[in-house]
Parts: structure tokens; sequence; C-alpha cells
């Protein structure tokens, strides 16, 4: 099987287990899968610090961005051990899932930045669709908060794109410092 197929899977096994988790009063579960499942991408990496640069920016940003929508109510997540105004941890390991697909699974999205953005504008939202069918998150009512995800997406899929392309540890080191003009 080919790395960019296992990436595949073991994101949506991740995904999976961090939504179902989510929605389902078992946080820890998305936790408890994404760390062999980080540990697996760094190995197959051939410079794990540049993905592990890449994975911190990527957590970083989205939490932030998600930390963002959950502060202005925009949407919210169900009652667990984890402080009710604050993004959960399960959130954040989303977000690193995410990250370790970029220079594997989705590093075809790096030829073009507005297929990028449109795959964001679309893929984000139906993602959060789908964790809110499991029961995971709970988006506010009304068209405001799906234009903040949609608009979100399609900002920060270039923008994670970019990053990928800067710190790619799938690549040989000679490519490096190059971002997006390599890709």
């Amino acid at each position: 099987m080919s790395l960019k197929v296992i990436n595949f899977v073991l994101f949506q096994l991740g995904w999976m287990a961090c939504v179902w988790g989510g929605g389902h009063a078992l946080p820890w579960l998305g936790v408890a899968c994404t760390l062999p499942i980080l540990y697996w991408h760094l190995r197959q990496a051939l410079l794990p610090g540049q993905e592990i640069k890449l994975l911190t920016l990527a957590v970083i940003i989205g939490g932030l961005c998600d930390q963002t929508m959950l502060t202005f109510n925009l949407v919210s997540y169900p009652e667990s051990a984890w402080p009710g105004g604050l993004l959960p941890a399960w959130m954040l390991c989303l977000w690193l899932l995410f990250a370790s697909t970029l220079n594997v699974s989705l590093r075809w999205l790096r030829a073009s930045v507005p297929l990028a953005a449109v795959f964001g504008l679309i893929g984000g939202p139906l993602a959060y669709l789908a964790a809110s069918r499991l029961g995971a998150i709970t988006i506010s009512p009304g068209y405001v908060s799906w234009l903040v995800l949609a608009i979100s997406w399609a900002c920060l899929m270039p923008l994670l794109l970019w990053l990928a392309a800067r710190f790619d540890g799938y690549a040989p080191a000679s490519h490096h410092q190059q971002g997006w003009s390599h890709v």
C-alpha cells in the first residue's frame, strides 16, 4: 500500500476517533489515537524536524481560528471534562492530523492556489457538518457561522499548503526554502 493511501486512511481513522470521542463524552479517544498516528507520520518523514515545525504552526493557526469561532459563539462543543470556554484537546488533535496530510496525501493541492482555496471553501465546512452530525460540535444557526467557516478555510488551505511546502519533511533537503515555487 502506498504512503499516500496509508496517510489518508490514518487521517480518516484519527478524524473519526477525535470526532466520535468528542461527541460521546470520550474526549481522550482522539488524543490516544492521534499520538501513534503522528509517531508513524514522523517516522516516515525524511526530515522529521521540518514536519514538526509544520505540525506546530498548523495547530497554532488552526487552534486560534477554531478558538475564535468558539469565543464568538459561532460554534460550541458538548460538555466534557474540558473547560467549556476552551477549544477541546481533540480539536487540536484534528489540526495535527490534518497537517500530517499536507505533505503526503494532500500534496497534489499545492499545484494550484485557487484549487486549494476552493477545496478549503467547500471541504472545511463539510468536515464541520459531518462532525455536527456525529454530535461533536454545534454550529450556531444562521448563515454567519457557515460563512465564517467557508471563508476561513478558503484562506487557511493555501496558507497551510504554503507552509507545508516551506517545511516539507517528505522532500529531499535540496528542495527546502523555496516556498510555493517548487511545488
